[in-house]
């Protein structure tokens, strides 16, 4: 009787566990852009609607972003990344073909976006404690070359 205790109190512990793990990467999930509460320099950039899909994977994210751009078109990006702060390939995205993703701390996340093995833009990414809003600012040049400055602030959907 004793062993089954034991068994079924390990077990338990294991599976608590598991779930903080799973519960404490905060960038999981569906994110929405909130155009209202964000700001882009220039402004004429912004795009008409985004939403970003995190997923585990292993040791990072996997991430689908659908945009629709300041021109109207539809934009479908991809990538999966480690947080180690190494280059991994971007699918889909005309201002980045490589990212770079680190983690630091439970929160927050920095990133440096590469085109062509050129950095263009990098940031951070910060996650509020009650795990609703997902703020990511962002600083450098875009493909076209022009200076960029975003602050965008995302709703979990």
């Amino acid at each position: 009787m004793k062993r089954y205790r034991f068994v079924t109190c390990a077990l338990v512990c294991l599976a608590l566990m598991a779930t903080m793990a799973f519960a404490a990467d905060m960038s999981l999930g569906t994110w929405k852009l909130n155009l209202a509460k964000s700001k882009f320099d220039p402004a004429n950039l912004a795009p008409k609607s985004q939403t970003v899909k995190n997923e585990a994977a292993q040791d990072g994210v996997k991430q689908v972003g659908d945009i629709v751009d300041s021109a109207g078109k539809a934009v479908k990006t991809e990538y999966t990344a480690k947080y180690d702060g190494k280059d991994y390939a971007v699918k889909g995205d005309p201002n980045r073909d490589m990212v770079a993703v680190k983690k630091i701390d439970d929160y927050t996340f920095e990133f440096t976006n590469k085109k062509g093995g050129k950095v263009m833009t990098s940031g951070k990414v910060v996650y509020s404690k009650d795990g609703k809003t997902r703020t990511v600012t962002t600083s450098g040049t875009n493909a076209q070359g022009q200076k960029i400055s975003n602050t965008m602030v995302y709703d979990k959907q």
